[in-house]
């Protein structure tokens, strides 16, 4: 049964692609059940204007957020910023969405560097993983919330992370997707973010959290190319479609856009 997602919810590398087309979704929902914490490197550069733009069309339910999920200080920062903000309300619901690939497509051996595997890594692991840590107390206030009436039923409405992952992180389909591009920082540091997320799937189950990795297919963005067969809206629709019907049984899994099971 879906869940209208609702409350606090925050999205990560939201100035562009994905990651705009989220806050955007989640903006035009009619109501005030829900307010948008949209984070960014430079919500005040160039890159930055489209999602000015949909925070004053949206007035009351988008706060543009400073962010590089790159620097633990920044992180830090925005964490302070979102609490200052939320307050006893607590975060429901997480969508560590900012993510880099190094080098270009398709990245083969011969391209790839120490710095581009580092970076990578960084982006994609290292700053999901630390702003979860730093943004556990603000789940863990949100799961609590009518805990008598929720009992430990989990989902994306209560309390929960979502991690934007790929298809190409799947080793068992490493043989498939391999040939189409190589991409091995992204590919590699998205295997790792994956197991992040199922590492977090049995930490928080005690907490209520519900935490899950989505493909959002092959996206016509900056990084996903004009080949690709999905604009960021539809991927989107589909994505927060899913996220509505998600529950304890999805907790630890991977699926795509469309609510498909992606082996590990």
């Amino acid at each position: 049964m879906s869940e209208k997602l609702k409350g606090n919810i925050l999205v990560t590398g939201a100035n562009r692609g994905i990651g705009l087309a989220l806050v955007k979704q989640l903006g035009e929902t009619p109501g005030e059940e829900g307010h948008i914490y949209a984070c960014c490197r430079d919500p005040q550069g160039p890159g930055a204007q489209a999602l000015r733009d949909l925070s004053t069309q949206c007035p009351g339910k988008i706060t543009v957020v400073k962010l590089d999920v790159s620097d633990v200080d920044s992180i830090s920062s925005a964490v302070q910023t979102v609490s200052r903000i939320i307050g006893a309300g607590g975060l429901n619901l997480l969508i560590n969405n900012a993510a880099i690939n190094r080098p270009e497509n398709p990245a083969p051996l011969s391209a790839c560097g120490k710095t581009d595997m580092m970076e990578a890594y960084e982006t994609n692991v290292v700053g999901p993983f630390l702003l979860v840590k730093m943004l556990l107390p603000l789940l863990q206030k949100a799961a609590e919330m009518d805990s008598t009436l929720k009992g430990d039923k989990m989902s994306c409405s209560r309390s929960a992370v979502v991690n934007i992952s790929t298809l190409i992180s799947s080793i068992e389909k490493c043989p498939e997707t391999f040939p189409i591009a190589q991409m091995y920082p992204y590919r590699t540091s998205k295997a790792a973010l994956n197991m992040l997320t199922r590492c977090l799937a049995e930490d928080f189950r005690r907490h209520n959290i519900l935490v899950t990795a989505v493909h959002p297919g092959w996206v016509r963005t900056a990084m996903g190319g004009e080949e690709a067969p999905l604009t960021p809206q539809d991927s989107v629709g589909g994505m927060l479609s899913i996220l509505t019907s998600l529950s304890n049984k999805h907790s630890g899994m991977l699926l795509d856009w469309e609510g498909n099971t992606i082996p590990w």
